[in-house]
C-alpha cells in the first residue's frame, strides 16, 4: 500500500464496519472497541468491553463472529486480535447485561 488515500479509505472502511456490528454486542450489555490497526499488513486489534468480560461466549464472538465478518468484508485484513476488558468485576459486568451465559450441559 503506498497510497495515503488507500490507508484512509482502510480506515473509513474498517470504522464502519465495526459501527455496524457495535450494535449487536451492546444489545447484550458489551461494547466493541477498535484498539489499533496495521492497514499495511491487514492486522486488526479489538476489544470487547462490558457485560463481555464475564460472558463464557466472548471468544467464540470475537473468533467465529467479529474475526469472520471482518475478513470477509475486508479483504486486506489477515489478522484479528481480540481480547476482552478485564477491568470490570465480574458481577458488574454480569448485571450489564445477558454476560455470563453459561451453556446447558
Amino acid at each position: 500500500m503506498t497510497d495515503v488515500d488507500d490507508r484512509e479509505q482502510r480506515e473509513a472502511d474498517l470504522v464502519e464496519l465495526i459501527d455496524m456490528l457495535r450494535p449487536a454486542v451492546q444489545q447484550d450489555g458489551g461494547d466493541l472497541v477498535l484498539v489499533g490497526a496495521d492497514y499495511e499488513n491487514g492486522v486488526v486489534e479489538l476489544m470487547l468491553q462490558g457485560a463481555c468480560s464475564s460472558c463464557a461466549i466472548s471468544a467464540t464472538t470475537m473468533q467465529a463472529g467479529i474475526e469472520r465478518i471482518l475478513t470477509e468484508r475486508l479483504p486486506w485484513v489477515t489478522e484479528v486480535h481480540g481480547g476482552v476488558d478485564e477491568s470490570m468485576d465480574a458481577e458488574e459486568s454480569a448485571a450489564l447485561g445477558r454476560g455470563a451465559y453459561v451453556p446447558r450441559m
